[in-house]
């Protein structure tokens, strides 16, 4: 709206002197006709005075669309017609060309419908009336219309000039605001769900046979939080899901949710992979490494637990969209990591079986788990060939 205001401005101080110059050359050659521009200078100079109090947009355009559509072009009346008249009522055309710009399409079709009628109209009444007063000469006509065309044509130009620049910037405002906001999509969805949530409207819901899912949580933060400064807790948290953040990308996956001090990661949605395991066993490891190096210093350690299996992944709701995982490979995990021990990561068979043949891991037996029964689990150690760290007496390694 400033811009607009400013444009309009821009533009009626530009027709000032044209106006006034219009006026004094016809008086300065004897034709009555002159003091028509005059008047009209005086409308749009009152006009635009009243504006700069009120500030009343919508008024100044209305004032500069009917003095501009009608002053040049009942001038041609009495001054005999289309080419005697210096082609005058050409300037007509500046009323709905400032619908176009400052308001909108339909009200441009009424101004120039409006235009037409009237410019046809005075210029075949002055051809009918013929001029009312003694003619400039014929060299001082010609030069008239030669302005017009191109003085009028001037305005035009910068009129649409200005426009099409404003609304170059206001389509550059609009790209960068929509970058702005599909870098903020990506940072909640994956970007082949935000692609599909973009081209469709019903719920997006997919079945997985084989995924691997991590849940890690660390362990007794919260009591440790309520002895700490806000700032300072959710500054640890915020530097720890950051590294994670970046181990997820540096891995290939997909960061799921964060619930309180707990992190989500899967491997093998919404792009399946073959070694969804084993790149998630990769992530678990330095995880624990980068607890190590953000946490241990405050004695927290990570307590971290993966499961392997098939899973449903989609998209549900409209508002605080939340790419989500479904099934009982997912609740499973969950169960992994609650039952873990702090500084390790607990698999269970679905996943050791994926990845026994690249990582030693320490066989922890059974445990039972709420809801679950008797479930068989191991301990990740490390990749083979690594230097495994040493098994506790009685464990067993594989």
């Amino acid at each position: 709206m400033r811009a607009r205001k400013a444009l309009l401005v821009l533009i009626s101080v530009l027709i000032l002197p044209v106006a006034a110059v219009w006026g004094a050359l016809y008086l300065a050659f004897g034709s009555p006709v002159g003091v028509v521009p005059l008047v009209y200078f005086a409308v749009l100079l009152a006009a635009i005075g009243v504006f700069s109090r009120t500030r009343d947009f919508p008024w100044l355009l209305r004032v500069n669309q009917v003095d501009i559509l009608l002053a040049p072009t009942l001038s041609m009346i009495p001054l005999g017609g289309f080419l005697t008249s210096g082609g005058v009522g050409l300037w007509g055309i500046l009323a709905p060309l400032g619908a176009l710009v400052f308001s909108d399409v339909r009200a441009a079709a009424r101004w120039y419908a409006a235009f037409v009628v009237v410019f046809l109209g005075s210029g075949i009444a002055g051809e009918i009336v013929g001029p009312v007063w003694e003619l400039p000469p014929v060299w001082f006509t010609s030069t008239m219309l030669a302005l017009n065309i191109a003085v009028g044509g001037a305005i035009v130009f910068t009129l649409l000039a200005v426009f099409a620049k404003q609304r170059a910037d206001a389509l550059a405002a609009l790209r960068l605001e929509q970058a702005k906001a599909e870098s903020l999509l990506l940072n909640i969805l994956p970007r082949s769900i935000a692609e599909r949530l973009k081209a469709q409207t019903q719920p997006i819901a997919d079945q997985f046979e084989s995924a691997s899912i991590l849940f890690a949580d660390v362990v007794d933060f919260t009591p440790w939080s309520e002895r700490h400064a806000p700032a300072e807790v959710v500054g640890y948290l915020d530097r720890l899901f950051t590294h994670f953040d970046q181990l997820a990308e540096r891995h290939g996956l997909e960061k799921i949710k964060t619930i309180g001090d707990c992190y989500m990661v899967a491997a093998g949605v919404p792009t399946p992979r073959p070694d969804h395991a084993h790149a998630l066993a990769r992530m678990a490891l330095d995880m624990l490494d980068g607890v190590s190096a953000e946490l241990g210093h405050l004695g927290l350690e990570l307590r971290v637990g993966i499961n392997s299996g098939p899973v449903v992944a989609g998209v549900i709701g409209r508002k605080r969209l939340l790419y989500d995982l479904w099934g009982d490979a997912v609740n499973t995990a969950s169960r992994m990591e609650s039952h873990g021990a702090p500084g390790r990561v607990q698999i269970t068979r679905a996943t050791y079986d994926l990845i026994a043949e690249e990582f030693d891991c320490e066989a922890r037996g059974t445990i039972d788990v709420k809801g679950k029964g008797e479930i068989e689990a191991w301990y990740l150690l490390s990749p083979r060939g690594t230097g495994a760290p040493s098994a506790p007496s009685g464990a067993v390694v594989h």
